[in-house]
């Protein structure tokens, strides 16, 4: 059996993710769809095969230690693939996300009119937020990539693994990879202040250390872009705080009032008109009233704040996908299971 065969069949179906797992024919991920491929059911020395294939000495040594690594692939003419391999059952099993070989333009990606203006700003903190497969490499992407049309400035991504590939454009752009240029995201911001950045992307803020020097990074005038997995922007907020001990809650609060520019938090749809998918975006703009919630502990209040400030580009999960209902681009049945108030959400589709 042929990685590469297997590849091109899911790229050509459009698939975003390919699963190789020993004792089982390949399967893909096709609009949120698990659909099987024609092929074999794959062995599990097939299986470890791919893994060498696609790995580095240094990496299956790892999955070997570890049973689990993260790397990332790529097939010329193809596509990139972020790729983690594990065991399952005391065989290997492969799972890959496919990532395009060309960063697509925000205006391609139905995302609303504020994301292109968030580009534009000079320093702060920017959180892209969602599941996992909600969009949230390729939203960011699209941003850095607006920018390095535009500026002249140094831009910085830390990543594990580095997805989307960048060109110096008006940007000089550097990319570190977690395990090959850094130990960890929180060593690679530590240093990152050191390289005289202008713009810095860091893959996710997953721990204290790391969101800790992401926003000091912000404070002292960097644009930080950064995600977590947190599905609504008053959760993001929360999540951020509640990292922190106690203690050291009011300070936070404080530094993050000061320090946070935007949070959207993404959801994706299979379209209903035609095949695809297309993002909800709840999006939160820190107004002087949003700092003022943040700073005294009223995070709660930030949803009725999103739902009167429309007028200047904030917008509620909800009212994302209502639009996209009443656009006729996703069914009613999705918009529901994926609304944040069901029931409020299915009494506005009605009405």
């Amino acid at each position: 059996m042929d990685l590469i065969q297997i590849l091109k069949a899911a790229y050509e179906a459009n698939a975003s993710d390919i699963h190789l797992v020993a004792g089982q024919p390949p399967v893909m991920r096709v609009h949120q769809v698990i659909t099987p491929m024609e092929f074999p059911v794959i062995t599990k020395e097939v299986a470890r095969r791919f893994v060498e294939q696609m790995a580095t000495p240094e990496v299956v040594a790892t999955y070997e230690k570890h049973r689990d690594a993260d790397f990332s692939y790529q097939v010329d003419g193809l596509a990139r693939y972020r790729v983690n391999a594990h065991y399952q059952g005391g065989r290997a099993g492969i799972a890959m996300r496919t990532i395009k070989s060309k960063v697509p333009p925000l205006s391609a990606l139905s995302l609303p009119e504020v994301i292109t203006r968030l580009t534009y700003l000079p320093r702060g903190l920017v959180l892209v937020t969602g599941d996992t497969g909600s969009g949230k490499s390729t939203t960011l992407a699209a941003m850095i990539e607006a920018m390095n049309q535009r500026y002249k400035k140094h831009i910085l991504t830390l990543e594990d693994p580095v997805e989307y590939r960048f060109e110096s454009k008006e940007c000089l752009i550097e990319q570190r990879e977690l395990g090959q240029d850094m130990p960890t995201f929180a060593s690679g911001l530590k240093h990152a202040l050191r390289q005289d950045p202008d713009i810095i992307l860091v893959g996710e803020m997953r721990d204290l250390e790391t969101t800790a020097l992401a926003i000091s990074a912000a404070e002292t005038g960097h644009l930080v872009l950064s995600t977590l997995h947190t599905c609504s922007a008053s959760q993001t907020v929360e999540r951020i705080i509640d990292m922190y001990p106690g203690g050291q809650q009011n300070q936070i609060r404080s530094m993050l009032a000061a320090t946070l520019q935007a949070v959207l938090s993404q959801t994706l749809f299979a379209r209903a008109d035609k095949p695809g998918m297309v993002p909800a975006v709840e999006v939160l703009l820190c107004t002087p009233a949003v700092r003022n919630l943040i700073r005294e502990n009223r995070t709660f209040e930030i949803p009725n704040v999103i739902e009167t400030s429309r007028s200047i580009g904030m917008c509620t999960l909800d009212s994302s996908i209502a639009e996209l209902y009443f656009n006729g681009y996703i069914s009613r049945e999705d918009a529901i299971a994926q609304s944040a108030h069901p029931d409020k959400l299915e009494r506005q589709l009605a009405a």
